[in-house]
């Protein structure tokens, strides 16, 4: 049973600008592999989007824990909702 998430709109608003920042960020290096950028340069901004894109998921992450978690209506269905947050954490640990 999948809970759909429910973001207010300033919280989806902020998550949908962090992505199209991401987005152009991995633009930006394609240009510059384009472009055969110094590889320093390029490695940093990677360093810069992998960071942005670890924000991203953090702020997810903690979106999830407070309506999927403290917002189940049951036991059961809090009991589903944790063991998915772990599964999801398994795989980003890795």
């Amino acid at each position: 049973m999948k809970v759909k998430p429910v973001r207010p709109g300033l919280e989806k608003r902020a998550l949908v600008i962090r992505l199209r920042k991401i987005k152009g960020q991995i633009e930006g290096i394609e240009k510059m592999v384009e472009a055969d950028a110094d590889c320093s340069d390029v490695l940093m901004q990677v360093v810069s989007a992998r960071q942005a894109l670890k924000s991203f998921s953090e702020k997810v992450l903690e979106s999830h824990m407070r309506t999927c978690l403290e917002g189940a209506t049951s036991r059961p269905e809090g009991r589903h909702n944790l063991r998915s947050l772990l599964t999801v954490l398994e795989r980003y640990a890795v």
